[in-house]
């Protein structure tokens, strides 16, 4: 149930923030971003089971853990990418927010890197037969 302190602590800050805005526009992006990170930091918690089962199936399915390695670096990138970007929209800055969104979707695309050599290496072996 830890998801309904999760939408409690979502709401209760929308609130501060549209309540700030209000009168101190500079204060809400703050609390907008601490309770981005505050949602980040509770979900942090939930996601290791789902690691531990990723990792559980890789080994099973006998592939290596360096996969698993490189989708969790992904999803913390799009996550952390995600909330900045977020902040600089609200705080009106737009076109720094793309360039985060950019800056991300290269960085995502740098750690698949290997796994693109890995899957052409399989297609040359698939072809060869």
């Amino acid at each position: 149930m830890e998801w309904v302190g999760i939408i409690g602590i979502g709401l209760i800050g929308m609130v501060i923030a549209v309540l700030l805005r209000q009168y101190k526009p500079e204060y809400a992006v703050f609390v907008s971003l601490a309770v981005g990170i505050l949602v980040i930091g509770m979900l942090c918690s939930q996601l290791l089971p789902i690691f531990d089962e990723l990792k559980t199936m890789l080994s099973k399915a006998s592939l290596s853990l360096e996969y698993i390695a490189i989708l969790i670096k992904s999803l913390g990138v799009c996550y952390l990418t995600q909330l900045a970007s977020d902040a600089c929209r609200d705080a009106g800055e737009m076109a720094i927010s793309s360039k985060l969104e950019l800056a991300g979707k290269i960085t995502v695309l740098s750690l698949g890197l290997p796994l693109f050599g890995k899957l052409l290496e399989i297609v040359k072996q698939l072809i060869a037969i």
